[in-house]
Protein backbone atom coordinates (compact mmCIF):
# COMPACT_ATOMS: atom_id res chain seq x y z
CA UNK A 1 0.00 0.00 0.00
CA UNK A 2 1.36 3.25 -1.03
CA UNK A 3 1.29 6.03 1.62
CA UNK A 4 2.46 10.23 1.62
CA UNK A 5 3.77 11.12 4.52
CA UNK A 6 4.19 14.52 5.31
CA UNK A 7 6.92 15.80 7.65
CA UNK A 8 8.30 18.57 9.46
CA UNK A 9 11.62 18.58 11.19
CA UNK A 10 14.31 20.50 12.40
CA UNK A 11 17.34 20.31 10.47
CA UNK A 12 20.28 20.78 13.01
CA UNK A 13 21.18 17.93 14.33
CA UNK A 14 20.81 16.13 10.39
CA UNK A 15 23.34 15.80 7.58
CA UNK A 16 20.47 16.29 5.34
CA UNK A 17 17.59 14.28 3.96
CA UNK A 18 19.49 11.77 1.55
CA UNK A 19 21.06 8.81 3.18
CA UNK A 20 24.29 8.74 4.13
CA UNK A 21 26.69 5.88 5.51
CA UNK A 22 27.14 6.30 9.42
CA UNK A 23 25.53 9.81 9.57
CA UNK A 24 22.22 10.86 10.74
CA UNK A 25 20.15 11.77 8.12
CA UNK A 26 16.07 12.15 7.67
CA UNK A 27 15.68 9.52 5.22
CA UNK A 28 17.88 7.12 7.10
CA UNK A 29 15.60 8.00 10.70
CA UNK A 30 12.43 7.80 8.40
CA UNK A 31 13.77 3.92 6.44
CA UNK A 32 14.79 2.38 10.02
CA UNK A 33 11.29 3.19 11.87
CA UNK A 34 9.29 2.41 8.69
CA UNK A 35 11.40 -0.86 8.05
CA UNK A 36 10.50 -2.02 12.14
CA UNK A 37 6.70 -1.26 11.44
CA UNK A 38 7.00 -3.37 8.07
CA UNK A 39 8.87 -5.90 8.94
CA UNK A 40 11.06 -5.83 6.35
CA UNK A 41 13.59 -3.27 4.58
CA UNK A 42 11.65 -0.51 2.87
CA UNK A 43 12.25 1.87 0.11
CA UNK A 44 11.42 5.76 1.22
CA UNK A 45 11.40 8.43 -1.46
CA UNK A 46 11.49 12.27 -0.65
CA UNK A 47 10.39 15.14 -2.67
CA UNK A 48 13.79 16.73 -2.81
CA UNK A 49 17.09 16.66 -0.84
CA UNK A 50 17.19 19.14 1.68
CA UNK A 51 21.15 20.20 2.94
CA UNK A 52 22.23 19.57 6.38
CA UNK A 53 20.98 22.54 8.56
CA UNK A 54 18.29 23.14 6.48
CA UNK A 55 14.58 22.41 8.21
CA UNK A 56 11.23 21.34 7.10
CA UNK A 57 7.66 22.60 7.61
CA UNK A 58 5.92 20.36 4.95
CA UNK A 59 8.77 17.92 3.67
CA UNK A 60 6.56 14.66 1.75
CA UNK A 61 7.73 11.51 1.71
CA UNK A 62 6.39 8.68 -0.03
CA UNK A 63 6.46 4.73 0.77
CA UNK A 64 4.93 1.50 -0.22
CA UNK A 65 4.43 -0.83 2.71
CA UNK A 66 3.33 -4.60 2.67
CA UNK A 67 1.08 -4.28 5.53
CA UNK A 68 -2.23 -2.84 5.44
CA UNK A 69 -2.35 0.07 8.43
CA UNK A 70 -4.81 2.66 8.84
CA UNK A 71 -3.31 6.68 8.31
CA UNK A 72 -3.21 7.68 11.41
CA UNK A 73 -2.02 4.28 13.34
CA UNK A 74 0.90 4.50 10.56
CA UNK A 75 1.14 8.10 11.85
CA UNK A 76 1.85 7.25 15.71
CA UNK A 77 3.50 4.34 14.99
CA UNK A 78 6.19 6.33 12.85
CA UNK A 79 6.31 9.46 15.34
CA UNK A 80 6.47 6.61 18.36
CA UNK A 81 10.44 5.45 16.65
CA UNK A 82 11.73 8.66 15.30
CA UNK A 83 13.60 10.78 17.82
CA UNK A 84 12.05 14.23 18.71
CA UNK A 85 13.18 16.70 15.88
CA UNK A 86 11.44 14.87 13.32
CA UNK A 87 7.48 14.66 13.24
CA UNK A 88 4.79 13.13 10.97
CA UNK A 89 2.14 15.23 10.52
CA UNK A 90 0.04 13.55 8.14
CA UNK A 91 -0.02 10.05 6.96
CA UNK A 92 -2.80 9.45 4.02
CA UNK A 93 -2.92 6.29 1.55
CA UNK A 94 -2.22 7.70 -2.24
CA UNK A 95 -2.50 5.67 -5.45
CA UNK A 96 -0.05 3.40 -6.52
CA UNK A 97 1.58 5.73 -9.38
CA UNK A 98 2.30 8.74 -6.68
CA UNK A 99 5.49 9.61 -5.85
CA UNK A 100 6.55 12.77 -3.69
CA UNK A 101 9.66 13.22 -5.83
CA UNK A 102 8.25 12.66 -9.42
CA UNK A 103 5.01 14.08 -8.92
CA UNK A 104 5.23 17.46 -7.10
CA UNK A 105 4.56 20.20 -9.49
CA UNK A 106 6.71 22.49 -7.30
CA UNK A 107 8.20 23.72 -4.11
CA UNK A 108 8.08 26.72 -1.22
CA UNK A 109 11.04 27.75 0.60
CA UNK A 110 11.36 30.47 3.00
CA UNK A 111 14.71 31.66 4.25
CA UNK A 112 14.54 33.86 7.44
CA UNK A 113 16.82 36.60 8.85
CA UNK A 114 17.03 38.30 12.06
CA UNK A 115 18.19 41.87 10.81
CA UNK A 116 19.60 42.93 14.57
CA UNK A 117 22.35 43.33 16.60
CA UNK A 118 21.40 39.98 18.62
CA UNK A 119 19.32 37.02 17.57
CA UNK A 120 17.14 35.61 20.42
CA UNK A 121 18.25 31.81 21.20
CA UNK A 122 14.08 30.94 20.23
CA UNK A 123 15.37 31.83 16.85
CA UNK A 124 19.34 30.72 16.46
CA UNK A 125 18.76 27.61 15.15
CA UNK A 126 15.96 28.71 12.56
CA UNK A 127 17.50 31.76 11.36
CA UNK A 128 19.92 33.61 9.84
CA UNK A 129 21.78 37.10 11.93
CA UNK A 130 22.66 39.77 10.11
CA UNK A 131 23.48 42.56 12.66
CA UNK A 132 24.34 45.67 9.27
CA UNK A 133 20.99 47.34 8.46
CA UNK A 134 19.62 45.52 5.34
CA UNK A 135 18.14 47.96 2.72
CA UNK A 136 14.98 46.26 2.18
CA UNK A 137 13.54 48.05 -0.71
CA UNK A 138 16.79 47.14 -2.96
CA UNK A 139 16.20 43.38 -2.17
CA UNK A 140 12.59 43.59 -3.04
CA UNK A 141 13.85 45.21 -6.21
CA UNK A 142 16.03 42.97 -6.84
CA UNK A 143 14.09 39.99 -5.96
CA UNK A 144 11.84 40.62 -9.08
CA UNK A 145 14.80 39.82 -11.55
CA UNK A 146 14.74 36.22 -9.96
CA UNK A 147 10.50 35.32 -11.15
CA UNK A 148 10.32 33.59 -14.43
CA UNK A 149 12.56 31.57 -16.36
CA UNK A 150 15.93 31.05 -16.22
CA UNK A 151 19.42 28.81 -16.36
CA UNK A 152 20.07 28.72 -12.91
CA UNK A 153 23.77 28.08 -13.21
CA UNK A 154 24.97 30.87 -11.43
CA UNK A 155 23.06 30.04 -8.85
CA UNK A 156 23.90 26.33 -7.78
CA UNK A 157 26.42 23.65 -7.13
CA UNK A 158 28.55 22.87 -9.76
CA UNK A 159 28.38 19.17 -8.47
CA UNK A 160 24.41 19.39 -9.35
CA UNK A 161 23.51 16.12 -11.24
CA UNK A 162 20.45 17.74 -12.86
CA UNK A 163 20.29 17.56 -16.20
CA UNK A 164 19.08 20.83 -16.98
CA UNK A 165 19.57 23.80 -15.01
CA UNK A 166 16.20 25.96 -16.43
CA UNK A 167 13.84 26.33 -13.83
CA UNK A 168 10.64 28.60 -13.96
CA UNK A 169 10.26 30.66 -10.42
CA UNK A 170 6.83 31.85 -9.59
CA UNK A 171 7.33 33.44 -6.63
CA UNK A 172 10.20 35.58 -4.80
CA UNK A 173 9.08 38.12 -2.50
CA UNK A 174 11.27 40.22 0.59
CA UNK A 175 8.96 41.32 3.75
CA UNK A 176 10.01 42.44 6.78
CA UNK A 177 8.29 42.68 10.19
CA UNK A 178 8.52 42.88 13.70
CA UNK A 179 9.11 40.21 15.51
CA UNK A 180 8.27 40.21 19.39
CA UNK A 181 10.17 36.92 20.32
CA UNK A 182 13.13 38.24 18.66
CA UNK A 183 12.49 41.69 19.45
CA UNK A 184 14.17 42.74 16.40
CA UNK A 185 13.97 42.96 12.61
CA UNK A 186 12.65 39.62 10.69
CA UNK A 187 12.79 39.16 7.23
CA UNK A 188 11.78 37.04 5.14
CA UNK A 189 12.59 35.73 1.29
CA UNK A 190 9.82 33.58 0.34
CA UNK A 191 10.39 31.36 -2.74
CA UNK A 192 8.34 29.19 -5.27
CA UNK A 193 9.15 27.43 -8.49
CA UNK A 194 8.95 24.01 -10.46
CA UNK A 195 11.52 23.13 -8.95
CA UNK A 196 15.31 23.92 -6.94
CA UNK A 197 18.31 23.19 -7.99
CA UNK A 198 21.15 22.20 -5.67
CA UNK A 199 22.30 25.17 -3.05
CA UNK A 200 20.00 27.15 -5.47
CA UNK A 201 17.85 28.80 -2.53
CA UNK A 202 20.62 29.38 -0.51
CA UNK A 203 22.29 31.37 -3.03
CA UNK A 204 19.40 33.61 -4.46
CA UNK A 205 18.90 34.38 -0.58
CA UNK A 206 22.73 34.92 -0.09
CA UNK A 207 22.66 37.10 -3.14
CA UNK A 208 19.79 38.88 -1.93
CA UNK A 209 21.63 39.63 1.37
CA UNK A 210 24.68 41.01 -0.79
CA UNK A 211 22.31 43.66 -2.64
CA UNK A 212 20.70 44.73 1.15
CA UNK A 213 24.06 45.02 1.92
CA UNK A 214 25.06 47.18 -0.69
CA UNK A 215 27.93 44.72 -1.66
CA UNK A 216 26.31 44.19 -5.41
CA UNK A 217 23.10 45.55 -7.35
CA UNK A 218 20.54 44.76 -9.56
CA UNK A 219 22.37 45.06 -12.46
CA UNK A 220 25.23 42.77 -11.36
CA UNK A 221 22.84 40.12 -10.59
CA UNK A 222 20.91 40.71 -13.67
CA UNK A 223 24.39 39.96 -15.65
CA UNK A 224 24.99 36.53 -13.12
CA UNK A 225 21.52 35.05 -14.46
CA UNK A 226 22.17 36.10 -17.96
CA UNK A 227 25.95 34.72 -18.18
CA UNK A 228 25.72 32.49 -15.57
CA UNK A 229 28.69 33.43 -13.50
CA UNK A 230 28.79 32.14 -10.04
CA UNK A 231 31.43 34.62 -9.43
CA UNK A 232 28.52 37.48 -10.25
CA UNK A 233 26.34 36.47 -7.30
CA UNK A 234 26.31 36.64 -3.78
CA UNK A 235 27.93 34.06 -1.13
CA UNK A 236 25.38 30.87 -0.47
CA UNK A 237 23.52 31.60 2.70
CA UNK A 238 23.83 29.84 5.85
CA UNK A 239 21.91 26.40 5.71
CA UNK A 240 20.16 27.70 9.36
CA UNK A 241 17.51 30.45 7.78
CA UNK A 242 16.57 27.91 5.41
CA UNK A 243 12.74 26.03 5.72
CA UNK A 244 11.03 24.04 3.18
CA UNK A 245 7.51 25.16 3.34
CA UNK A 246 5.38 22.94 1.26
CA UNK A 247 5.40 20.89 -1.90
CA UNK A 248 2.65 21.25 -4.28
CA UNK A 249 0.68 18.15 -5.73
CA UNK A 250 -2.15 18.12 -8.51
Amino acid sequence: MNYKLTLQYDGTDFHGWQIQDSLRTVQGELKRALSLIDGREVVVHGSGRTDAGVHAEGQVASVDISRQIAPEKLRAALNANLAADVRVMEAAVVPDDFHARYSALGKTYVYRIINGKVCSPFWARYAHQEARVLDVKSMQQCALLFLGEHDWTAFSSAQSDAESRVRTVTRCAVREHLDERARARMIEISMSADGFLRYMVRSMAGTLLAVGRGEIDCARVGAAIRNGDRSLAGATAPACGLTLVSVTYS
